[in-house]
């Protein structure tokens, strides 16, 4: 009974230090999660820079995998390279090893006040950030209190029999200790807490320090694993190749570990007598030296890594760009022409989602609306892969037409992505709600509205053209198509108030739905306006700066 007292207590404390290092890193991520990840993506150029975001991101996250995920998300939409993502995988198998230093120390006797500390922002301030850090206080305080108990109860019971030899047996297989240590660690998604964990047993005699080394070696190895298994859902082999380099780094660096493991645990011993302190040092040092090996090799180390994992070619992914040629930035004048008929495609995508938008709303077929959702991913995705491309080229080597075309190219994608996400956004849900509800416009009113979807495609395909061919007379003339659509939205606004006035039913059931609907038209046709008419006739100097006319007095 005793015995199944113990190891409920030592569950319980293994428990709560993951608990608290869960809480530390929440609480950190929800305070400071975008933040950091914008300064993470602003350090993504270069090696070292790369290396000591990587570093200083994981330091305060207290989490590789969360850094790997956000990095290998930057790595996969093309905004950073991969030596630099590889970089910051480095720096983040450092940053984790920061928090396991000071909490080395003998720091527990802080953990109440930690705590009520902690619960009093949490409970009291109205800052949502110092609420957050409330949270990680809390956290902190938890995982000192658990270790202080993990102390206590492996005091008690370190010269256990059973407890000797089982841990005996395993300390003289290092490679089963790389194993359960890789196998908590994976499941425990914290590496902190499993190597704070064997620190503890470490620090009673518990383990002998060489199978504490071997234990932190698997937990190194088990944190290489989320990334790779949370962060590459998609068929294409090319973003799995963050999370297998660091993987493979990881696995290279227990293998050496492992071979020199009795002399370099010898030299650490001696170095540093505490056992509490050694176990912190080795896995902070095996990351540095790991990170040292692997920095100045990591060109050719990703060119191995693209040559294993090619880029997917599917042709029949629209989202996939097909005009983007990156050999092609070394010559603007090419690469602007090929991003100009990437952007045409933009115009495409937001025509199919219009017509099925219009289709949807008469017929009410919901596998039309599902699929135009997928459209404006598709519109996203082809967005952010021009936007890159653009952004990559050297606007040194722009004479200033490139850098006009340039801006010209960036508006129209801009807004032809905004005009779908207000399809996405605003119209599919009007007419799925019409659906749902089972109501049916008035004729005059289905055929305004129907009016105006058709007037829509027809203003895309004159946007595309104009986008072409820049000619200033098309220019007006889409220009003056915003004028007739706010005349028609007003018109049929007035006619569908008359029908109101008259008792028509009909109209009465759909009258916001109506209204909703004729201001989000005007709104998209707002943006393909501005997306290739406005810079021409800007231009051109026929574009008033102000609809406002004068104060005249």
């Amino acid at each position: 009974m005793t015995f199944t007292f113990t190891l409920i207590d030592l569950a319980g404390s293994v428990a709560l230090l993951m608990w608290g290092t869960h809480m530390v890193q929440t609480g950190i991520q929800r305070a400071f999660g975008a933040g950091l990840r914008s300064l993470l993506g602003r350090a993504l150029h270069g090696r070292l820079r790369a290396f000591l975001a990587g570093m200083g991101v994981t330091a305060v996250l207290q989490s590789s995998t969360a850094t790997g995920l956000m990095t290998a998300g930057f790595a996969a939409g093309g905004l950073v390279e991969l030596n630099s993502a590889l970089a910051v995988m480095l720096g983040a198998n450092v940053g984790t090893t920061l928090i396991v230093q000071v909490l080395s120390f003998d720091v527990a006797a802080v953990s109440p006040a930690l705590i009520l500390v902690g619960v009093l922002m949490f409970r009291k301030a109205s800052n949502p950030r110092a609420h957050d850090l409330g949270r990680t206080l809390i956290g902190l305080g938890l995982m000192l209190l658990a270790l202080h108990q993990l102390l206590e109860l492996m005091t008690d019971y370190e010269d256990a029999p059973n407890l000797r030899m089982l841990l005996g047996a395993a300390s003289t297989v290092p490679l089963v200790d790389v194993l359960l240590a890789a196998g908590l660690t994976w499941a425990a998604h914290s590496s902190v807490a499993i190597v704070l964990l064997i620190m503890s047993m470490c620090a009673q005699n518990v383990v002998p320090p060489e199978a504490a080394f071997a234990l932190v070696l698997g937990a190194n190895l088990g944190t290489a694993v989320n990334p790779l298994l949370e962060g590459t859902t998609a068929a294409d082999p090319a973003s799995k190749r963050l999370p297998v380099g660091n993987l493979l780094s990881r696995v290279a660096g227990v293998v050496v570990a492992l071979a020199a493991l009795g002399p370099i645990g010898r030299i650490m011993v001696t170095l540093e007598p505490d056992n509490a302190r050694v176990v912190a040092d080795f896995h902070t040092l095996f990351n540095l030296v790991l990170a040292g090996i692997f920095l100045p090799v990591l060109a050719p180390y990703a060119a191995l890594l693209r040559r294993l994992l090619p880029q997917r070619t599917d042709l029949a992914d629209p989202s996939r760009p097909l005009y983007l040629d990156h050999a092609a930035r070394q010559v603007p004048v090419v690469a602007l022409g090929n991003a100009a008929r990437e952007a045409l495609r933009l115009a495409d995508v937001l025509g199919t989602m219009l017509a099925n938008t219009r289709a949807a709303l008469v017929d009410g077929d919901r596998k039309l609306i599902a699929e135009t959702h997928r459209h404006d991913d598709i519109l996203d995705s082809l967005n952010t892969a021009i936007k890159t491309y653009l952004t990559s080229l050297d606007p040194e080597q722009l004479v200033e037409v490139d850098h006009r075309r340039l801006q010209d190219i960036l508006t129209f994608v801009i807004n032809i992505e905004q005009a779908g996400d207000v399809v996405d956004l605003n119209l599919l849900p009007h007419v799925t709600k019409r659906l749902k509800r089972g109501l049916a416009f008035s004729k005059e009113g289905e055929a305004e509205l129907l009016a105006m979807a058709d007037q829509l495609m027809a203003n895309v395909r004159t946007a595309a053209s104009l986008f072409m061919t820049g000619d200033p007379r098309t220019a007006r003339m889409l220009a003056d198509e915003k004028v007739a659509f706010r005349t028609a939205e007003t018109t049929a606004t007035a006619a569908h108030f008359d029908r109101l006035r008259s008792g028509r039913l009909d109209t009465a059931q759909t009258s916001a739905l109506h209204l909703d609907l004729l201001r989000d038209m005007k709104l998209i046709n707002s943006h393909i306006v501005a997306a290739s008419a406005y810079p021409i006739l800007e231009r051109t100097g026929a574009l008033l700066p102000s609809r406002i006319a004068a104060n005249e007095m």
